[in-house]
């Protein structure tokens, strides 16, 4: 892609109900995980652009903040929004050893080219004893579309496989729900109705955006208060290195 699309994407990821949604949710599946810390050091791994990475800076203003992407254009732009250290290389080789206290991966394990198991054993790798990993994922295989296609994933997941990857990595404590529940009869029609269709990263006309934000904010109150949902668009699992 073009560096203008980049840009365009960015801006989506930045005003976007679904993204915004997601970064409130990793966070405060982060915060749920592990006690907190004087200066943790955090990854995303997979950064893109770097929404994820600036949102981090923001709610945790005295981490060490990294991002990796294999992707050079995107780290550049990520490099450029925020002022953490952004490298160019792959969540199955993460250089860190042992000195992270969380690594975040926001559907990265169902993009092509990356496999699931060898990327949780190098998420392991990368974490300190007591370090959390903090993944969002695709929910249901059978609701694989154009839009996954077009964002190149290949995969999508049930809460028993993610289990399983985790534990088989030696992951500990695991916790895997579902969230964008409420909204999530109007995405299996939009999926199943357009089988071929483009990738709906895109933003809608701003009376939907707001009223689909406050879906999503709505889950997140639920949340607090112990309601889970049986169902929803993604998975968001959070799991410790013992």
């Amino acid at each position: 892609m073009e560096r203008r699309e980049y840009e365009r994407l960015a801006h989506v990821e930045e005003q976007g109900w679904w993204f915004r949604g997601l970064r409130r949710n990793l966070i405060a599946a982060w915060r749920d995980a592990v006690p907190p810390s004087d200066r943790p050091r955090l990854l995303d791994a997979g950064c893109g652009t770097g929404g994820l990475l600036t949102a981090l800076t923001r709610a945790a203003p005295h981490a060490q903040c990294f991002g990796i992407d294999l992707d050079p254009l995107a780290v550049s732009l990520a490099a450029e929004k925020n002022g953490a250290a952004v490298a160019l290389t792959s969540i199955t080789a993460l250089p860190f050893a042992g000195s992270l206290d969380a690594v975040f991966s926001a559907d990265v394990l169902s993009h092509r080219g990356v496999e699931p198991a060898a990327a949780l054993l190098s998420i392991a790798g990368a974490l300190k004893p007591g370090g959390v990993v903090v993944l969002n994922l695709p929910a249901y295989r059978w609701l694989l579309s154009g839009h996954d296609h077009a964002v190149d994933n290949v995969r999508r997941f049930g809460r028993a496989e993610v289990r399983a990857l985790l534990a088989a990595a030696g992951f500990g404590r695991i916790r895997i729900g579902y969230w964008n529940s409420i909204l999530f009869p109007i995405m299996v029609l939009q999926r199943l109705t357009h089988p071929g269709g483009a990738s709906d990263v895109e933003l809608m006309p701003r009376p939907v955006e707001c009223l689909f934000g406050a879906a999503v904010l709505l889950e997140a109150g639920l949340a607090k208060v112990g309601l889970r949902f049986p169902f929803g668009g993604s998975i968001l699992a959070t799991a410790v290195k013992p």
